[in-house]
């Protein structure tokens, strides 16, 4: 079932996320302990206004467990979504007080899909397939019609999962 995440949900999330943030090479690895900038995760992840807050999350939950989640918002807020990084950085010591993510990626009149990925556990059912099938509710839901994302070119399976769903490469 997909639906909305709740802030209780942090714990199975963070991990799934950080999976992503490991895949991408992040510099914050490089200066912090992956406990410390998972517990942040979580914490962020239950705040609103953030870019992995609770708000901005749809879990798809099988069995009581957190199978796959997905990230985005309307793009226009992104130049504020990170703004408090740097507080939530500080308060679990990580060195790395920065915003993460420093490229723009989103436009206005867009809803943008920051993040998709499954629990390893749950891999191969569908499930991603199933959260992008969801994904035009979840923006006209909140205004949009014109979905975003960006695929990293090292990454084959993601961009074919899209193209298998009907993206198609954009400007």
């Amino acid at each position: 079932m997909i639906r909305p995440a709740k802030q209780t949900d942090a714990t199975q999330i963070a991990p799934l996320l950080l999976v992503i943030w490991k895949d991408m090479e992040l510099e914050i690895f490089n200066q912090d302990e992956e406990t410390a900038i998972l517990a942040a995760l979580i914490e962020g992840i239950g705040l609103e206004n953030y870019r992995y807050s609770y708000e901005h999350l749809h879990v798809y939950e099988q069995d009581g467990q957190i199978a796959g989640v997905l990230a985005g918002y309307k793009g226009e807020i992104e130049p504020t979504i990170d703004a408090n990084w740097p507080e939530l950085a500080a308060k679990h010591h990580l060195s790395y007080i920065e915003p993460i993510f420093k490229d723009k990626e989103t436009f206005p009149g867009e809803w943008y899909l920051d993040s998709i990925v499954t629990n390893q556990a749950f891999q191969g059912q569908g499930i991603g397939t199933k959260l992008l099938a969801a994904l035009p509710a979840i923006a006209q839901a909140e205004g949009e019609n014109l979905i975003g994302l960006n695929c990293d070119k090292q990454n084959p399976r993601a961009k074919a999962l899209y193209e298998r769903n009907g993206f198609k490469k954009g400007q």
